[in-house]
């Protein structure tokens, strides 16, 4: 017999020694079954090692923005307490895009999915490949509306205001975003 911990404690273990931080993760689609992409998406992060889903957004129907010739997406947000680095955590949404099909073609173009790290506890990083928090979310009523629903209170570290306080102050008229349940038949 071994002294060594089973795969089961080795993974209890980790969870309560690594250091666990709260981010926020943006969902977004406009291609083929929207809301079943988003769907898979939700299922695969709730299994991401060391993650737990802590709050998830309806769903939005959102105008596209940047590249307006497209069909709309819909958008969610959630919240997770996880004990992943931000590389770590970046990797895995990567990987989980690519699982669900994801090829990047045009930049804000049409796309199966879309995970984006909208915050990561109240770090600030600026690197070539990764900007946290997500350098327009402040600007972006369909990144806003969700996440207010699930971090209103969240401060944004650069701008020192919260969700809640940002998505008050955009423009009436800047982008349409509506709840998705209004258009269930």
């Amino acid at each position: 017999m071994t002294d060594r911990p089973s795969p089961l404690e080795t993974h209890r273990n980790t969870m309560e020694t690594n250091p666990r931080t709260r981010a926020g993760i943006g969902l977004g689609a406009n291609m083929g079954d929207k809301e079943g992409q988003i769907r898979a998406a939700l299922d695969a992060l709730s299994r991401l090692s060391e993650t737990r889903l802590l709050a998830v957004s309806r769903l939005y129907r959102t105008a596209p923005v940047g590249v307006t010739d497209q069909d709309w997406f819909l958008n969610a947000a959630l919240t997770v307490e996880t004990g992943l680095g931000v590389r770590e955590l970046l990797a895995a949404l990567l990987g989980i895009e690519r699982d669900l099909g994801r090829v990047r073609t045009l930049r804000w173009g049409p796309r199966k999915i879309d995970l984006d790290i909208l915050f990561f506890g109240d770090r600030v990083i600026d690197e070539d490949d990764l900007v946290i928090p997500h350098p327009r979310m402040h600007e972006r009523r369909f990144v806003l509306a969700p996440l207010a629903e699930v971090a209103p209170d969240w401060v944004h570290p650069r701008l020192g205001r919260t969700i809640n306080d940002l998505l008050a102050g955009l423009p009436d008229d800047e982008e349409w975003v509506e709840p998705w349940d209004s258009f269930a038949g």
